[in-house]
């Protein structure tokens, strides 16, 4: 009990897919390893730490004889495309410098960047960078988290914090992170704020239910405004409202007669 794991490789290969699909002989499979790690870290380098920002928070790569089919996931696929794929084709002529081989890429676009973990940990470290207070910084990025449809949420932010001589750890969590339930689906996300007093690593877990019942995003709820009570359809048509007293008719036949007299 107690021994922490990435909640991505726990659950690869039982209720998550992996993230390169290939095959390889002993004579190939570290050539392969080495190029797919160029692919990601060149991807991460131009879309992820330099302007402009695409948050890309996955790189999906799958292999045939004869081509590398890259997936790029990105909550701003506009960004990556560029205007009339003008962007994705010079990316593909670069990707294909790289490696050598003959590239083709998929953009998917992330539906609702606050239930991405690794996008969430990404605008917490943008932040840092830029001397917010972190504590106000994980407390809105749990807030949105949550709001945006999610089960639970953790941040952890460890570093020399506000500059302090002493490094330490602040967690901020809220709903249920079932750690150890392979059912649960639970995202996570890991970044680093290089600040001008030390390193900060932020890590965050989001629990979206379990696969295949994960909630669906709330709607924002507007509202409604204090004051004079909503008008009926009489009203709102310019009629007069008919009161209850003078439609309603009495039971008993003396007040009927009486009425008809």
């Amino acid at each position: 009990m107690g021994q922490k794991t990435s909640p991505i490789g726990f659950r690869t290969g039982i209720t998550l897919p992996w993230q390169s699909t290939w095959f390889a002989p002993k004579a190939n499979y570290g050539e392969f390893l080495i190029e797919d790690y160029k692919l990601r870290e060149y991807v991460d380098k131009k879309f992820n730490r330099q302007p402009p920002y695409a948050a890309v928070s996955k790189v999906e790569i799958a292999r045939t004889r004869n081509e590398v089919k890259v997936t790029l996931h990105t909550a701003r696929p506009g960004m990556v495309i560029g205007p009339r794929g003008a962007e994705v084709d010079k990316l593909r002529e670069e990707l294909e410098a790289l490696i050598d081989r003959k590239v083709s890429i998929n953009v998917i676009e992330i539906k609702e960047p606050n239930l991405d973990a690794t996008l969430v940990a990404e605008s917490i470290s943008e932040q840092i960078k830029k001397r917010a207070a972190y504590r106000r910084a994980m407390k809105t990025a749990c807030e949105n988290v949550m709001n945006a449809g999610a089960l639970g949420v953790k941040i952890i932010c460890s570093g020399r914090l506000a500059g302090a001589e002493i490094a330490r750890s602040e967690t901020q969590k809220m709903g249920s992170i079932p750690l150890q339930t392979l059912d649960a689906n639970v995202d996570y996300g890991l970044a680093v704020a290089r600040t001008t007093y030390g390193t900060i690593g932020i890590k965050v877990w989001i629990y979206k239910g379990k696969f295949g019942e994960e909630a669906i995003a709330k709607a924002p709820v507007k509202p409604r405004r204090a004051g004079r009570p909503r008008r009926g359809p009489r009203e709102r048509a310019g009629e007069s409202p008919v009161s209850e007293e003078s439609s309603a008719v009495t039971d008993s036949p003396a007040e009927n007669m009486s009425q008809e007299a």
